[in-house]
């Protein structure tokens, strides 16, 4: 299974614009705009084919001992989602969608 720099870039984008941990991102040195969480997030999904929100809710609970509900990770999920079901629907990859 292979990551592309092209969907890990988009995806660093939504969480940057989203930015989950609002002014505390400042405070973290390693952050380089949620790129491990980016690549995080898109692994689980290719490899769990589950539910974008939850897997987002995990991954940056996890990563950053935040609190975040189902409901705080329902804007970004379902699109991190599609970078992946566009990705592969141009690669001619079947994707199980939400």
């Amino acid at each position: 299974m292979t990551i592309h720099n092209e969907q890990i870039q988009k995806v660093m984008k939504i969480l940057s614009e989203w930015n989950p941990l609002g002014t505390r991102a400042i405070t973290i040195s390693d952050l380089d705009n949620y790129k491990t969480e980016a690549i995080d997030i898109l692994f689980n999904l290719n490899l769990r084919k589950g539910n974008a929100s939850i897997i987002v809710q995990q991954v940056l609970n996890q990563a950053f001992d935040l609190s975040l509900s189902m409901e705080d990770c329902t804007a970004v999920g379902p699109n991190i989602k599609d970078i992946i079901i566009k990705h592969n629907s141009n690669k001619g990859i079947e994707t199980d969608a939400d």
